[in-house]
């Protein structure tokens, strides 16, 4: 008689003749072999867990020894066949089938046959699973369906297939509390309670907690926290990227969601409400040619009543997709989420943290929490509350996990030390010699010196990593035990909740305060005394709290703004700013004291709240030093001037529909997909020096654009995002008015009020009053003579810089200072052709005499000046 098997047994049976010959050596294929593939395959531990069996391992094990005693051949056959009872065990499966009216053979019928042979049947009877208590859990996978195709097993138990059961994982403590959405909860509860059209859709930005607000449903139905109506109910995820997957035919996708629909329906509980993460996916899901998606297979059912949906989704793909299907969307009603504050954020921060502590096996203080809210809300855009605060929670405890688990720096720099001192001696043991006698005995001495260091290192890094393991084990057996109470008082066992409740978790509680106490008060020894008290601590080599400094730094890595505190050094170094950038720029002193002293306010946290660091139009003729100032900021602000500076010229944005590459070209138009080149590179990297150089060239339409950025320190691009400039320093760059300041009378040193009057004229008439107003402008000075000779050794300096690399020494006499201003200074057009004198005449001479051979390493070249004819002159010393 001819055999047919649906594809997931046939599966079975090839997988076990292969087992057999290949990894165990076998030419038959014996019925453990068969029973080993099913016990291991997702059906046959869907059965064990219908019937009860928790030690499915055991019972494995004990059919792989079985297995171990047969004859093995070698060399191991190429191929296997069934044996005999292989064969019985096919044909009593095959009976099965015909007996309950199946099509083909399942892998059902092949579990039942195994009790036909009493070796496989003595060991599943050991393990508590007879043949009586294996009919029953089919019978359960099954609910009562025919096995008419060669794919009927996928749609056995589809609920517990396809779906996640949210009611289970609430049970067992593993979703986590749901503060501060009471009334979105309740608006969810009121529409399931409807008659029809009781499906509420979950709208909101991503990251606000959409799916928390179904796990705080879930966690209400297991504590009897709802209506009558829900007591009992099921709740479960719908996976439809498991549904779709793997449906290879037409009519196979819909087949699954049907035989999901059915059990929904037909389910013995009170009701299961399905939950769909993402629901716009199901508008199309699974459609092929002539096929239905999974919204029109779901909308009879919506509308009678029979099933109840909750679905989650962005506004945005509300908007795009459900609203555009008004058949599918007039059967749900809509749950507003928003995002929510700086305090509803840390009361949900502080109900997280528990389970935060619990995992890392850290403590987190209460003011890291409301640092994480702050500071997520101020500094990371495009992300929303609460999600964006708990990640910076989850990785500032994960790095000072990944700290207490690794060896401190002090402590592995010393026994490198070490090791690198005891390969020396051993080294230094086979010389003869009295030098090296002597410097063994050195060396040996060193290394008893450093490992007596070590050895109260050692003992301190034990102690704190112990403090910490205690931390974490203390805070998993509270979280066990106050499962365990929850679970005692749903199942009513009062006395053993009272003995929890009043007992056990009381003792762990106070054994875990005494240990938070003691880790403040280690804390509390970490700061530094004077050094001049002549007085030690004994400091932590690691820290097992999270602190508001820990949630900065994490800040700071992803956004690159320095959130964190300022260190001494940086403090010297921002006081000393306008004296480094004197260094860098000559002759604008009164424009850098402008500067500095708006650097300065932000950095101490006294800057404009909404605004940019500072907003400055810098106002002069060419070669002033404008362009250069921004460099120099970057540079001193950043240790980095290329990356930290952004610039745009915007003579390339004088024509009116350049304000598209600012910040993105509209939908539809090429180039939508790339964003704005202004946007994009804020949004990347919000902490930079923003250079927009010639502004008076930009269009009147680009200027409009930049008042936003200027006053409230935001722009939004094409694609709708809110790229933040609150952290840029912005400076415009301007040539209006230079004219006047090149004929202004600079004796005195400064620019005299009535040539400034001219310069602010004709900048009035240049740029409207709104954008001047949202600007900080300052006039640079033309550079007079004394100020050129500046340029002249500043570029001198430059190429001595140069040099060095080729160990080459450099220098300018007086003279040919003098001469290269004779020859070079042209007051229109200030320091360049100075730089550009010296690169063309000096440098170019000095590179043909070092390719002539002239100049080696080590030598002196002086650069003079002939005084008959102010030539430039070279003398190689």
């Amino acid at each position: 008689m001819d055999k047919k098997f649906t594809n997931a047994s046939l599966e079975t049976i090839k997988k076990a003749l292969d087992e057999a010959a290949k990894q165990n050596g076998h030419a038959l294929c014996e019925p453990c072999h068969i029973a080993l593939c099913l016990l291991e395959n997702d059906y046959g531990t869907r059965i064990l867990n219908r019937a009860n069996i928790q030690e499915s391992n055991g019972l494995k094990k004990d059919v792989e020894e079985r297995i171990k005693k047969l004859p093995k051949q070698s060399p191991p056959p190429l191929s296997a066949s069934l044996s005999a009872a292989s064969q019985r065990l096919l044909d009593r499966a095959q009976r099965d089938s015909k007996q309950q009216g199946d099509s083909f053979i399942a892998q059902d019928h092949l579990f039942l046959a195994l009790y036909g042979e009493q070796d496989v049947a003595k060991i599943l009877k050991h393990h508590g699973l007879d043949s009586t208590s294996a009919k029953k859990a089919v019978d359960m996978l099954r609910g009562g369906k025919k096995v008419e195709s060669e794919t009927a097993e996928e749609n056995f138990d589809a609920l517990e297939k396809y779906g996640i059961d949210m009611i289970k994982l609430a049970a067992e403590g593993k979703l986590d509390p749901v503060i501060g959405r009471d009334e979105e909860i309740r608006r969810v509860i009121q529409i399931l309670s409807r008659r029809t059209k009781n499906n509420p859709v979950i709208c909101g930005p991503p990251g606000v907690g959409k799916t928390a607000l179904v796990e705080g449903l879930a966690q209400r139905i297991v504590e009897n926290d709802c209506p009558q109506s829900m007591r009992g109910i099921g709740l479960r995820t719908l996976d439809m990227s498991s549904l779709i997957s793997g449906a290879k035919y037409r009519g196979e996708f819909e087949e699954r969601l049907k035989a999901v629909m059915k059990e929904v329906v037909e389910s013995p509980l009170p009701g299961i409400i399905l939950f769909i993460d993402e629901v716009h996916l199901v508008l199309g899901a699974g459609r092929t040619d002539g096929a239905m998606d999974a919204a029109n297979i779901l909308k009879p059912l919506l509308a009678r009543g029979q099933l109840r949906v909750i679905g989650a989704t962005t506004d945005d793909e509300y908007r795009k997709y459900i609203e555009a299907d008004a058949a599918f969307e007039r059967r749900f009603q809509k749950v507003q989420v928003g995002e929510p504050s700086i305090e509803a954020t840390v009361a949900i921060l502080r109900g997280l943290r528990d389970r935060y502590e619990s995992h890392h096996g850290v403590q987190i203080l209460d003011s890291a929490l409301v640092a994480a809210a702050q500071l997520s809300h101020r500094y990371i855009s495009g992300r929303f509350l609460p999600d964006k605060a708990i990640d910076l929670i989850d990785e500032a405890a994960s790095s000072r996990r990944v700290q207490l688990d690794s060896k401190p720096e002090e402590l592995d720099a010393l026994e490198r030390k070490v090791a690198a001192l005891e390969i020396e001696a051993i080294s230094l043991k086979r010389e003869k010699d009295e030098g090296s006698k002597r410097r063994l005995a050195d060396v040996k001495l060193k290394i008893a010196n450093l490992k007596e260091q070590l050895q109260p290192l050692e003992e301190q890094w034990n102690q704190e990593r112990y403090r910490a393991d205690e931390l974490r084990d203390l805070q998993e057996k509270l979280d066990r035990l106050k499962l365990k109470a929850q679970v005692a008082r749903r199942n009513q066992d009062f006395e053993r909740a009272a003995d929890l409740e009043y007992a056990a978790i009381p003792e762990v509680e106070e054994r875990l305060a005494q240990l938070k106490a003691n880790l403040a008060q280690q804390e509390a020894m970490e700061i530094d005394l004077e050094p001049t008290t002549g007085e030690e601590s004994i400091k932590p080599l690691v820290t097992e709290s999270v602190t508001p400094d820990h949630v900065s730094e994490v800040v700071s890595r992803w956004t690159g703004i320095p959130v964190q505190k300022l260190t001494q050094s940086e403090r010297v170094r921002l006081l000393s700013l306008a004296d480094r950038l004197k260094t860098r720029i000559v002759g604008q002193d009164e424009s850098i004291a402008v500067i500095a002293a708006a650097i300065l306010r932000s950095r101490a946290g006294l800057g404009r709240a909404n605004q940019p660091l500072g907003a400055f139009l810098l106002c002069g003729s060419t070669g002033t030093g404008k362009t250069l100032m921004a460099k120099s900021l970057a540079a001193e602000l950043f240790d980095d001037s290329k990356s930290a500076l952004t610039r745009l010229d915007m003579s390339e944005y004088s024509e009116a529909h350049s304000v598209a590459r600012l910040i993105g070209s509209p939908p539809g138009y090429v180039g939508f997909d790339q964003g704005g080149q202004l946007t994009e590179a804020v949004r990347k990297s919000p902490y930079v020096v923003l250079l927009l150089d010639e502004i008076e060239k930009a269009h009147p339409n680009v200027l409009k654009v930049l008042l936003q950025l200027l006053d409230e320190g935001r722009l939004t691009d094409s694609h709708g995002r809110t790229v933040d400039f609150t952290q840029c320093v912005v400076i415009l760059t301007s040539n209006v008015g230079s004219q006047y300041l090149l004929a202004a009378d600079l004796s005195s040193g400064t620019i005299d009020d009535k040539t400034k009057a001219n310069v602010h004229a004709m900048l009035r008439a240049q740029f409207p009053p709104e954008f001047l107003n949202r600007l900080t402008t300052t006039i640079f000075n033309p550079l007079g003579r004394s100020h050129l000779r500046q340029v002249v050794f500043k570029a001198a300096g430059t190429l001595a810089d140069r040099l060095k690399e080729h160990e080459i020494d450099f220098s300018i006499s007086e003279n040919a200072c003098e001469a290269i201003l004779d020859a070079a200074q042209d007051p229109q057009f200030g320091a360049r052709p100075i730089e550009r004198y010296v690169e063309s005449e000096i440098t170019t001479a000095i590179s043909q005499m070092i390719l002539a051979g002239k100049i080696s390493k080590g030598r002196h070249i002086l650069v003079g000046a002939d005084p008959q004819n102010s030539a430039l002159t070279y003398t190689v010393n």
